[in-house]
């Protein structure tokens, strides 16, 4: 036991920021809808340590942070749903299920075990029907939040979701989705390039058309494609963008008045910021 004493809700803010440093220091990852299921992508330069994988039927799974924490997590999000299908019925297992699953694990670790895991991760089930699509974000304490449409989490989250949420509209292609994806994960602060190799990207999708196992892995080819055809839209784009653009107002004109304001060598700054003399303070 500690000396001294530390008050419980202290204790839940020390590990609150504990679990958001380490998260913030890996990458972002992005879910989003399109019309033909759901896409996710997470950048991920490793082949053999996945980010992104199946759960069940239709029932895909994302996580950032520490690869042994989630991985842990993925693998019993696996066995809750195999043994849920096996005693039951395929149709009760669902995303809302397994995010309760997660949601009481992660809780309860946060709040029973001296170190919190440090993990955010993303449940997504693809539907018949565009509407009936599910996306739930579950956080390091346990949190679950229902996500409509698209998001982002872990790393530089805000940021990312701010570009997301600039590009994103219902009903979008897989090549719209893809363009969209891609450069909110190449914003500024997420320490991704402007030019992101296919070697460089996890993605995968949650098919609406196929029947019963809706996970597949874009990869190679495709994956390579795909990248450029984002690259060709926003080529595309850019000049039209430049032509929509207002033109800048006209100058106004040379005021042939009286002189108005301090005299010639004096200054009316104060003591602040810069000082009278112009010099910048102390940095704090």
């Amino acid at each position: 036991m500690p000396f001294g004493y530390v008050s419980p809700a202290q204790a839940m803010r020390d590990k609150a920021e504990y679990a958001r440093q380490g998260i913030a220091r890996g990458r972002s990852c992005v879910t989003l809808q399109y019309d033909g299921g759901i896409l996710l992508m997470a950048p991920n330069p490793s082949s053999a340590l996945h980010k992104i994988s199946e759960i069940y039927d239709r029932i895909a799974f994302a996580a950032v942070g520490r690869y042994n924490e989630y991985e842990n997590l993925r693998k019993a999000g696996i066995t809750y749903a195999d043994i849920t299908g096996y005693q039951f019925d395929r149709v009760d297992v669902t995303a809302r299920g397994i995010a309760n699953y997660y949601a009481q694990n992660l809780g309860t670790i946060f709040t029973e075990n001296l170190k919190p895991f440090e993990v955010e991760i993303v449940v997504a089930e693809v539907g018949t029907r565009p509407e009936t699509d599910q996306i739930y974000r579950i956080t390091f304490d346990g949190s679950v939040t229902d996500e409509p449409g698209f998001v982002a989490f872990g790393g530089q989250a805000d940021q990312v979701s701010a570009a997301l949420k600039e590009r994103y509209s219902p009903g979008m292609s897989l090549t719209e989705a893809f363009t969209a994806a891609l450069a909110a994960l190449s914003a500024s602060g997420n320490g991704e390039r402007s030019e992101v190799a296919a070697t460089q990207l996890e993605v995968a999708i949650l098919d609406r058309t196929r029947d019963h196992r809706a996970f597949r892995r874009i990869r190679a080819a495709r994956l390579e494609e795909l990248i450029a055809e984002s690259r060709a839209a926003e080529a595309k784009s850019a000049p039209e963008a430049a032509a929509d653009a207002p033109a800048s107002p006209p100058a106004p004109p040379a005021d042939s008045g009286p002189a108005t304001g301090p005299d010639a060598g004096s200054t009316d700054r104060g003591g602040g910021l810069g000082g009278a003399n112009g010099t910048p303070p102390n940095p704090l």
